[in-house]
């Protein structure tokens, strides 16, 4: 993984340094709540329903073992002993005192961590695929430029305030597992005609109250032009962006106000005036793709012959191993999914002591290296096979090893109004509630890939828009109720979900989403999936299972 230099490590000092006076001013009263705020979403300090929360920027999800145990660390001594993974593979802190974060964010520092431009109108963290460099179907490891761009974010001067914030992610594989079309700007690694490897970019895409499929803007880009093409576009934004209406001032609603041509004109006016003066040079992508040179892979894992007869032997172990793992580009390797998903547990979280038992486990048995994903899951991605079974027994015993990515209980799901000061309704409950009402494991598993969304408010932080299920919190007069929609994807084929009919009341919600995969079952094909049967019979016959009695 990238190692920072001297200049890095000097910049997020300094700014802790600054970011220590700025507090001390507002603490102080010779700065008011206003002019601190800006100050303190710029790193990364929202103040929510119960105290501060903070959130830690993992670029591309990408983690050292000892940034891990920093992170426990932090969760014992500025926390409540536990942090929350996010969509966005960040990390976040929900009762950090306000005084204490200052030095929190100096000790984050010394292992190369920091909370720069993880909030406010700015240019936020660039997310990308939890398997890249490991998985099958990788045309080119898009973590080189994942970080070139995070260097070209941080801090720059022209975006410190934009419109609204701005979210970037790049994948290089065929599947599309970082919903890159959902995003600010999204770019994938393609091949052209010819047999040259470049960039797709989008732009428009965004989630929230209008969420919008984002749209290619330059079908092919050669990499040498990545930087001052996305320049390019920020510049456009960052003129033409409303600042009148922050629920229409996403990239997203101008791209859809100005017409995607017009826009895309805009851009390659001014891209024809800077592209030839931010050239990305071969010399700077091969020095940044040394930093992420694959580890020293052992050539002998590939004759393992264990592995089968361990399957064949623990139909529990099989389960896991089918459903928590994932190919790997080297044979006798496997990723591994450790999920955040264990049924007791908020969707996401985990404790200090999980954290410092992970951060030995990737010592062990994964290069020292952890990824978290976009669906709140961590991943070890350089498993030997014979350690895989060894690997399951120590994951189980801390509540890593439900074996349930993929399927209906890995639901992605937002803190909602335990903690969130935007909050309409409740989330974290409804999850357990529904957990309790599907806790047959066989179950689950028959009835295959469904993802669940579940944010509570219109912000949409757990993307419920593009979930299989979407679950939207409302308010109704101080009630808690919930919007269902059905058929959304962050994938491929991303698609938003349609609405399925009226909000039903809080005391209905879970037996709701029973109703609809019950529908799935009895209306199912032969190997059909959720999504592939809800386009197949529309919204219908669930509609009027859920309303039946309403």
């Amino acid at each position: 993984m990238y190692q920072y230099n001297e200049q890095d490590q000097t910049l997020i000092e300094e700014r802790v340094t600054q970011f220590r006076g700025q507090t001390q001013r507002f603490l102080n009263g010779d700065l008011g709540p206003d002019e601190f705020r800006a100050l303190r979403l710029m790193n990364g300090l929202y103040v929510q329903t119960h105290a501060p929360m903070l959130r830690v920027a993992v670029p591309y999800g990408l983690l050292a073992s000892r940034q891990l145990r920093m992170l426990a660390k932090v969760a014992r001594d500025y926390d409540k002993g536990y942090c929350h993974f996010t969509t966005r593979q960040n990390v976040q802190y929900n009762w950090p005192a306000l005084e204490r974060v200052p030095d929190l964010l100096a000790e984050l520092a010394t292992v190369q961590m920091h909370a720069i431009q993880t909030s406010g109108n700015c240019l936020r963290n660039t997310t990308s695929d939890h398997l890249a460099g490991v998985c099958v179907d990788e045309l080119e490891d898009p973590r080189p430029y994942c970080e070139i761009i995070r260097q070209w974010t941080t801090l720059h001067p022209e975006f410190a305030y934009l419109p609204r914030k701005f979210k970037i992610a790049v994948s290089g594989s065929e599947h599309d597992r970082a919903a890159v079309q959902l995003h600010d700007i999204g770019v994938y690694l393609v091949r052209n005609d010819q047999g040259e490897i470049g960039f797709r970019v989008l732009a428009g895409g965004g989630l929230g109250r209008t969420p919008i499929i984002g749209q290619t803007v330059k079908p092919f880009l050669e990499k040498k032009y990545l930087l001052s093409y996305l320049e390019a576009i920020l510049r456009v934004y960052n003129l033409l962006g409303r600042r009148d209406n922050k629920y229409k001032a996403r990239i997203k609603i101008l791209v859809k106000e100005t017409g995607l041509e017009k826009f895309i004109a805009l851009v390659e006016a001014e891209w024809l005036q800077i592209r030839d003066s931010m050239l990305l040079e071969d010399e700077r992508i091969a020095a940044m793709r040394a930093h992420f040179a694959p580890p020293a892979y052992e050539s002998a894992a590939g004759s393992d012959t264990e592995l089968a007869q361990r399957l064949a032997d623990d139909a529990g172990f099989a389960k896991w191993v089918k459903y928590n793992s994932a190919d790997h580009r080297v044979p006798g390797y496997r990723a591994v999914f450790v999920s955040l998903k264990e049924p007791d547990s908020p969707p996401g979280d985990i404790t200090a002591e999980q954290l410092d038992a992970l951060a030995n486990l990737a010592d062990e048995y994964s290069f020292g290296e952890v990824r978290s994903t976009h669906r709140q899951n961590l991943v070890l991605a350089d498993v030997k096979q014979t350690d895989l079974y060894t690997l399951w027994q120590k994951l189980d015993a801390l509540k890593l090893a439900t074996p349930n990515i993929g399927t209906v209980t890995d639901m992605i799901c937002c803190p909602g109004l335990d903690f969130c000061s935007l909050a309409n309704a409740g989330s974290i409950g409804i999850a357990r509630e529904i957990n309790e009402a599907l806790d047959d494991m066989d179950y689950i598993h028959d009835i295959g890939d469904i993802k669940i969304n579940m944010s509570g408010c219109m912000n949409g932080c757990a993307h419920q828009s593009v979930g299989h299920i979407g679950i939207l919190g409302v308010d109704k007069k101080g009630e808690e109720w919930y919007q269902i929609t059905l058929g959304g994807s962050s994938e491929n084929e991303a698609a938003i979900g349609e609405r399925l009919g009226p909000a039903v009341a809080k005391q209905q919600i879970t037996e709701s989403i029973t109703r609809i995969l019950d529908v799935y079952v009895q209306q199912r094909l032969e190997d059909e999936t959720f999504l592939q049967t809800v386009k197949r019979v529309g919204l219908e016959p669930f509609r009027e299972k859920v309303y039946a009695n309403h």
